[in-house]
């Protein structure tokens, strides 16, 4: 418990120790620099003055991002809503529903939010793993087996493309745990390879495109063990 509140002041630069800035990107090499999407390389001026007009409560309100659904009832899009004003949450992650109906509560959302609303989705292989009438594009183990690695950047390029113009700041793909424990089925075709070195290059081609289309991505791993001890304790 100290562990994660030491994290939540810290992260509201009110902890002792929050003062230690973290390195700025000038701090790293030019091959480092590559890595880092764009907007480490914006002007945070903006940013700066925004944070600084917050209260503690908005502060503790930005850490959040809260699950939406475009396939629900205007009940839960006012419920969410609520949430959004009352609770001044950072974001939201859509999960199913219909394109068209997103991208109008996305906008909706962004409308009543008083600081802008990161908006993220879990799209390991496009639109079409949690959207009706939308692309699905082949899963991580049909893409390890690909020798030409172009068509894996311009696959996720493409899926780039598609998530800014439904607002979409955030996916968190792609999925880049070793397929290399059998009793762990889950990860199965989620799973580029059963090498790490393997996974981390294939994942590297599919998340360089982010630098591109200035959308953000971010490699996950699934500890499913753990995830399920959470959920029943």
């Amino acid at each position: 418990m100290k562990t994660i509140l030491i994290f939540i002041l810290t992260a509201l630069n009110i902890y002792p120790g929050a003062e230690k800035a973290a390195p700025s990107i000038d701090h790293y090499t030019h091959q480092e620099k590559h890595y880092y999407p764009p907007f480490m390389h914006a002007d945070d001026q903006w940013a700066d003055s925004i944070l600084q007009q917050m209260s503690v409560e908005e502060k503790i309100g930005q850490l959040f991002m809260v699950a939406a659904y475009s396939n629900q009832s205007e009940e839960n899009y006012k419920s969410l809503e609520y949430e959004i004003k009352q609770y001044h949450l950072g974001g939201l992650i859509f999960f199913q529903g219909n394109p068209a109906k997103q991208i109008e509560l996305t906008n909706r959302y962004q409308n009543v939010a008083k600081y802008p609303l990161m908006i993220g989705i879990d799209a390991e292989w496009g639109l079409g793993m949690r959207l009706d009438s939308t692309i699905s594009y082949p899963r991580q183990l049909l893409l390890g087996a690909i020798q030409d690695d172009e068509l894996i950047y311009e696959m996720g390029r493409e899926i780039g493309r598609q998530h800014k113009r439904m607002g979409i700041h955030v996916n968190f793909a792609p999925v880049v745990d070793v397929n290399n424990n059998p009793n762990n089925p889950v990860i199965n075709d989620r799973s580029f390879r059963e090498k790490q070195r393997e996974c981390i290059e294939e994942g590297n081609c599919l998340h360089e495109w982010f630098a591109e289309r200035k959308h953000h991505g971010l490699c996950e791993t699934f500890s499913w063990s753990w995830r399920y001890r959470c959920r029943f304790s």
